[in-house]
């Protein structure tokens, strides 16, 4: 197993060992995890999370940058690294890291959802960055398609998607971006049809669904987030596999990626009447009571909808 992979593993057992009251088994499973890194680096990488968690910008910089020191071609740390910055209105800084993070891992969507966000912050164009990644990547271009979907720059979307051809994706996202178009509304979101049979044998989106309920329920997490990731990884235009991905976080000690997964998954609801707005806002007011931040929590509890 590479580092890269091993330390998102990390992650998803050990964002939450500095909350009071959590369980002992949990931290020895962390540490089975980190056992091919130092204890410096375990010590620095989650530490810096925590400081970026309570706000102390600078503090948590500095330490993913001893992480880096220690494992520069992380691209994990990378992109935290990325993230840091842009919450420290570093910019240039977190444009550079986000670009070593896309390189690192160039279909990797969340990397270029953190990228496109930099340049937003600064006013700074696709173009001017484009000869620096691996442009010709097809999931990328995809990737970059959905990115602007989300940021709801669908022209900007429908010129990336001219160069993808024919793919079902390229046609499904054309279609729900002239449907927004069309109709002014305020985002483009996609719509579950409630009348779909639900356990259509031919349909592989109600095939996941199910199969990610039944673990769901089962309170098997550990398969829900690799089953959830690839299906949300195969139809990201499908907002239940967003709270399906989110949901396994949340369950498997990663608050931190859970509201990134979730608040992105908020882009894809028609309106907030639907019944999945309350399972969103209800695992992101447990995902920021995870991470301490109360406010944010109490935001999204208020948010739940009686009687959806």
């Amino acid at each position: 197993m590479d580092k890269t992979a091993l330390l998102w593993m990390c992650l998803a057992v050990s964002t939450m060992t500095w909350s009071t009251g959590h369980a002992q088994e949990e931290q020895e499973s962390s540490e089975v995890y980190l056992e091919e890194y130092t204890d410096e680096f375990q010590e620095n990488f989650f530490e810096a999370l925590k400081q970026k968690g309570i706000q102390n910008y600078d503090r948590a910089v500095d330490l993913f940058l001893k992480c880096k020191q220690l494992d520069p071609s992380n691209s994990v740390v990378d992109y935290e690294l990325a993230k840091a910055y842009v919450l420290d209105k570093q910019y240039i800084l977190a444009q550079e890291y986000a670009i070593k993070a896309l390189n690192a891992e160039p279909t990797d969507f969340w990397y270029l959802d953190n990228l496109l966000s930099v340049l937003e912050k600064q006013g700074v164009p696709w173009d001017a960055i484009k000869e620096q990644i691996p442009y010709s990547n097809g999931q990328l271009k995809q990737n970059l398609a959905l990115g602007y979907f989300k940021k709801q720059k669908y022209l900007d979307a429908l010129n990336v998607l001219k160069e993808l051809g024919d793919s079902n994706f390229a046609m499904e996202l054309t279609s729900k971006i002239k449907d927004s178009l069309e109709h002014g509304k305020k985002s483009a979101r996609v719509v579950v049809t409630k009348e779909e049979p639900q356990t259509n044998e031919e349909d592989p989106i109600a095939e996941y669904r199910d199969q990610i309920d039944d673990l769901l329920v089962g309170s098997n997490y550990r398969e829900a987030l690799a089953i959830s990731k690839e299906a949300l990884d195969t139809y990201p235009l499908q907002p239940y596999f967003y709270y399906a991905y989110g949901a396994a976080l949340n369950n498997t000690s990663n608050a931190n990626k859970a509201i990134e997964v979730l608040e992105s998954g908020l882009d894809y609801l028609l309106d907030e009447t639907d019944p999945l707005a309350n399972l969103l806002y209800k695992e992101l007011s447990k995902a920021y009571t995870s991470i301490g931040n109360t406010s944010k929590a109490n935001e999204y509890l208020n948010k739940i909808k009686s009687g959806l």
